[in-house]
């Protein structure tokens, strides 16, 4: 695992050292064992590395085989790769190191860009292919590491985070996406290919660029979910099946030459992945939980009672209202912008693995291919709902629900109701499943950007978004078409770039083991019966795996979520500090927003007349980005 950038110069000029080795020095947190920068003549690649596989000299980037021309700056692990190294040893190809990275090289110099069949691994990579004067970028398949670049007249810009480009001293362009800027303010994050500046882009999961001599990119997808809805198999060989790939995907992904340990929730997914890693390992696995003052959030008693069931070495913290002190730190590091607030928990977890360990297992991945949302039970529901006249939907129901009384529980009942309510007002129930996670719905997104109304994309739908994501999957059953939009949009956009961004601050690897591509690929030719029992029972198959193997808790409770109590934190130590980033001063310097209805989402929440911890938050959280990269002030915050 490591941080990667560099540039491609379009205007024959050479790349230049000093201009590459600012790329990297930003993102030193994600490599702090060392760093390189190999100028190519017009390319120049930079690299940080976290030594994880062959923790010798033989491991540093960028990287090149024995031939010398094809150079490579790599980040993240391909599991697979000495079993690769092996096919190519049997076709005459020798080998220096024992690093991973070596064998990427050697691969694509056999089977070029077709290499990507070969690999189970997360990556993102740039390769320069000297002979060709071809550059390539890659992306793994689920979208766990990022790879954002940018394309000017002059040069192409590549980096492992979007503050690598920025970086660059050519690199100048921080014009903004208002479509992007739409699209976070609905949903909490950017979704790719976009980011919030116009100029800069990500790869989609599983795609890869080529940046040809002339210049011309080519982008292909390499892979994709495709469903099987015709032939199915008894239930107990879906249950032997996942048994097997599971225990084998934790098996590949404890290959390292580093201590590691697994993120324990106490939830059934990190509980699996923690299960299995112990079965693996002849000495107690390390275990890591946080957890909060607020009962109702805290969920420490669960992974405890976990650890004890599999012998683990357990280690935890509390977290509280001073840690979310730190969210300029947390907004510098996922940077897109990226506005969950459990992000604070993952930060204040991968801090306490550091001290002890360099790798950890993560249980995401689950939920969105196993049907464990609610939001799964919610279409079934939503199905007999939208029955009811269309009045009574769009106006009498939800005018109720406005009515009760604000909560900051961990997402009290009236919370649901209203996103539920909300999404009712939709006829299509895939429109309906598109809103049950928005922060501000269409109509709050044009009061609240009444300013820039005029902006070209500033009234982009998330909605639409998600309609042309349910157009590109071959799946027909619902259940598999919700699954695929989760999985090729939240997942990747949302959920793996809080794992990413907050492990690698602290310089620590992340492995997801239900992220294997072989068990994304079973879960889509599986019965969708068997993910989501009876309309209400997610992630069965991996509660019936599991079920003699896990404390009964474990296996039976309800799914709770890695909420923070951020309501209340801002109702307390965070009161003057969200006062103050979301002032009017503030907001004009901005010059998005209408100051009075922030001003209105801040009384209300104070006076617990709302709960505008979701939008308030999303709304902080681009206050502290605008400071940190809109305005050309982007600094490191060590």
């Amino acid at each position: 695992m490591c941080g990667i950038a560099g540039c491609l110069q379009l205007d024959e000029r050479a790349a230049s050292a000093e201009a590459v080795r600012c790329m990297t020095d930003v993102i030193a947190h994600r490599g702090p064992d060392a760093s390189g920068v190999k100028l190519l003549g017009r390319c120049g690649l930079g690299h940080r590395r976290l030594a994880i596989i062959d923790l010798s000299e033989a491991g540093i980037q960028p990287m090149t085989d024995k031939q010398g021309d094809i150079w490579i700056t790599y980040n993240g692990e391909l599991y697979n790769f000495l079993e690769v190294r092996h096919e190519l040893e049997a076709k005459g190809y020798t080998f220096r190191s024992g690093t991973d990275t070596e064998v990427l090289v050697t691969a694509y110099r056999e089977w070029g860009t077709d290499c990507l069949q070969k690999f189970n691994g997360m990556f993102a990579f740039a390769l320069w292919d000297a002979p060709q004067q071809r550059l390539w970028l890659a992306r793994d398949r689920l979208g766990e590491k990022p790879l954002f670049f940018a394309r000017t007249d002059h040069a192409v810009y590549f980096g492992s985070e979007i503050k690598a480009i920025l970086a660059h001293p050519d690199f100048e362009d921080r014009s903004i996406d208002y479509e992007a800027l739409a699209y976070y303010l609905a949903s909490n994050y950017v979704p790719a290919p976009h980011t919030l500046f116009k100029a800069v882009r990500q790869l989609m999961p599983g795609q890869h660029l080529v940046v040809e001599r002339d210049g011309r990119m080519r982008f292909t997808h390499y892979w994709e979910m495709q469903f099987e809805e015709t032939q199915y198999r008894s239930e107990q060989d879906y249950i032997e099946e996942f048994t097997a790939l599971m225990k084998d995907s934790v098996r590949i992904r404890l290959m390292g030459d580093v201590p590691f340990g697994a993120f324990l929730s106490g939830g059934l997914d990190s509980s699996t992945t923690a299960y299995w890693m112990a079965q693996h390992l002849d000495q107690p696995v390390k275990t890591f939980s946080v957890g909060f003052n607020e009962d109702t959030f805290s969920e420490l008693d669960y992974a405890r009672t976990v650890a004890t069931h599999i012998g683990a070495n357990h280690f935890e913290r509390i977290v509280d209202a001073e840690d979310a002190e730190l969210i300029p730190r947390l907004v510098w590091h996922s940077e897109e912008p990226t506005a969950d607030s459990s992000g604070v928990a993952v930060y204040a977890v991968a801090k306490l693995a550091r001290e002890h360990v360099t790798m950890v297992h993560s249980g995401d991945g689950a939920d969105e291919i196993f049907a464990g949302y609610p939001t799964y039970t919610a279409y079934y529901l939503h199905q007999v709902y939208r029955w009811l006249p269309g009045m009574v939907r769009r106006q009498m129901i939800p005018s109720l629900i406005a009515k009760l009384p604000a909560s900051d529980t961990k997402i009290g009942m009236n919370e649901k109701l209203r996103r539920f309510a909300y999404g009712g007002q939709y006829d299509s129930s895939e429109d309906a499943h598109s809103v049950w996670r928005v922060i501000f719905n269409k109509e709050m997104r044009a009061a609240l950007l009444k300013p820039i109304a005029h902006m070209p994309g500033v009234d982009a739908d998330i909605v639409e978004l998600y309609q042309r994501a349910f157009e590109r999957t071959n799946a027909r059953k619902p259940q598999n078409r919700l699954s695929y939009v989760d999985t090729r949009v939240y997942l990747p956009s949302d959920m793996l770039v809080k794992v990413d961004r907050m492990t690698m601050a602290h310089g620590l690897e992340a492995r997801v083991p239900f992220l294997d591509h072989r068990i994304v690929e079973f879960a889509a030719r599986m019965p969708p019966s068997l993910k989501l029992k009876n309309w209400r029972n997610g992630k069965y198959i991996v509660k019936a795996a599991m079920r003699d193997k896990l404390p009964q808790i474990t296996t039976q409770r309800k799914k709770a979520g890695f909420n923070v109590p951020n309501a209340r934190w801002m109702k307390q130590g965070l009161r003057d500090f969200m006062i103050d980033q979301l002032s009017a001063t503030q907001l004009q310097h901005i010059g998005w927003f209408d100051t009075a209805m922030v001003n209105k989402l801040l009384h209300d929440h104070f006076e617990n007349r709302v709960d505008n911890s979701y939008p308030l938050w999303n709304l902080l959280t681009l206050s502290l980005w605008h400071q940190q990269f809109a305005r050309h002030e982007a600094r490191v915050l060590a």
